[in-house]
């Protein structure tokens, strides 16, 4: 089976960086599909503005009409703080004998050292980080000698081995924070065109992010 990806995060709310991030991804390696799986609750300690419920709500309703990408909630059904080392360990079992590509962006790549038990990651899954203008991969220290070691330039070797790959895959750059557009709904500004309309809907429907809802959980 070829290589699964997998996109987590809080998608609060879920935007078109996401979406056109993971369609290049998807496209470039020739992945299966790819698993979108919004946290419970993020290490850190900071909440999202909007319920797991409602974040799941969201993330479905934007992939709901592009082949290829899956809604994935095993982190919002484990419940607590979602950690990624435990939900590649569960998509291992569940696919014993196909790989796994893990998403970043170089910015949360760059921070790979301070995740929890990170060095643990690449026994699971392969690591694909998406590269955008402007962002530098490191060539010393710890990340430096790890993409040294693991950096494959190769989008096939993901698919003959189960993990322990690096791949930097280059992506459009689309500067689209999901706490500006918070903020930005938050003062009254309209989300059309940074969000799907299945997700404006829901955000203007719902009133998600309006400064009496956008309170913590």
């Amino acid at each position: 089976m070829r290589c699964i990806g997998v996109f987590g995060g809080t998608f609060d709310p879920i935007h078109y960086g996401h979406l056109r991030t993971a369609l290049e991804v998807r496209q470039r390696l020739e992945l299966s599909h790819v698993r979108f799986v919004p946290c419970c609750e993020p290490p850190g300690g900071k909440s999202p503005l909007m319920d797991p419920a409602m974040r799941l709500h969201m993330v479905q309703a934007a992939i709901e009409s592009e082949e290829g990408f899956v809604a994935d909630a095993r982190e919002i059904e484990r419940g607590g703080v979602s950690y990624t080392v435990d939900t590649l360990a569960s998509l291992r079992i569940d696919y014993p004998t196909t790989p796994i590509a893990l998403m970043m962006g170089m910015d949360a790549f760059l921070s790979l050292t301070a995740w929890h038990k990170w060095a643990q990651f690449l026994d699971l899954a392969h690591i694909v980080v998406a590269h955008r203008p402007g962002w530098q991969a490191p060539d010393s220290g710890v990340l430096g000698n790890l993409i040294a070691s693991r950096s494959v330039t190769d989008k096939h070797k993901v698919h003959t081995e189960l993990a322990g790959c690096i791949h930097v895959a280059p992506v459009t750059q689309l500067e689209i924070s999901s706490s500006d557009l918070r903020d930005s709904i938050s003062a009254g500004v309209d989300p059309k065109y940074l969000v799907t309309p299945s997700v404006r809907e829901i955000i203007l429907k719902m009133e998600c992010y309006a400064k009496e809802n956008a309170t913590e959980v």
